[in-house]
């Protein structure tokens, strides 16, 4: 029950966080890709160095197993601490937690039953649709720049509970979109951080789960943020307010 009542309080926090707004979520227009670019643009006027088009060969340890360098080609950067997702590391430093199935689709109309909504996201639960896992579909159409006109995107994503076909698995959320111009079918990985990274300086994440809010996501980010400082990230800025390092 207390699951329900924190969710529903997030819920109504979100939808009133911002003056008229008609949504409790937030994406950005033209994809995610503009939270990289964001980051990119902060770090950069805040002293940050980028290695463009280089691949993470190798993590380089000390004696007494401590991170201190990336290679990459027969170039290498020094640091203190190493923050990544689990790709990146040795794979005795990471542990599978299951795998994700995603479906991306791309309609010629609206879908269904939404009304007049460009964007909308639809979560199933599982106990509807004799599952133990909710099955997610989040919707984008232009008014987000993500697709062209008359074109809508829709992701449809659950994790896998073992089936021997596991596309099979989002079929929940697939018969709610109407004909179907291009599906695109992917089964991933996922894992997770073996330990808290504090003995050799590499604080991984975990991969990408099946939820389509970025909820998980950014507790995940909390709990980076908390393992590499030590402290619980203030959360309670007003974000009508320039803070210091805006622009």
């Amino acid at each position: 029950a207390i699951h329900l009542i924190n969710a529903v309080q997030l819920y109504a926090n979100s939808l009133t966080h911002y003056e008229n707004a008609p949504s409790p979520y937030l994406y950005p227009v033209y994809g995610l890709g503009g939270l990289p670019e964001s980051f990119s643009r902060l770090a950069a006027i805040n002293g940050g160095i980028f290695m463009l088009n280089r691949t993470v060969d190798e993590i380089l340890f000390d004696a007494d197993g401590k991170a201190w360098g990336i290679r990459g080609g027969n170039k290498v950067a020094k640091a203190s601490i190493f923050v990544g997702d689990p790709s990146y590391f040795p794979s005795e430093m990471v542990q599978a937690t299951g795998q994700v199935v995603r479906s991306i689709c791309f309609l010629d109309h609206p879908v269904p039953n939404v009304g007049d909504c460009g964007s909308a996201q639809i979560i199933i639960p599982g106990s509807q649709c004799g599952r133990t896992n909710d099955v997610y579909v989040s919707i984008m159409d232009k008014q987000l720049e993500v697709v062209p006109p008359n074109i809508t995107l829709a992701m449809v994503s659950t994790k896998v509970e073992g089936h021997q076909n596991p596309v099979a698995e989002v079929d929940a959320g697939i018969e709610l979109l109407g004909p179907i111009l291009h599906r695109f079918d992917s089964v991933s990985d996922t894992f997770g951080p073996v330990g808290d990274g504090l003995d050799n300086k590499c604080f991984i994440s975990k991969s990408y789960d099946e939820s389509s809010h970025f909820k998980t996501a950014a507790d995940d980010v909390l709990d980076l943020y908390f393992r590499i400082t030590g402290q619980e990230l203030d959360m309670s800025i007003d974000p009508h307010v320039p803070q210091p390092g805006d622009y």
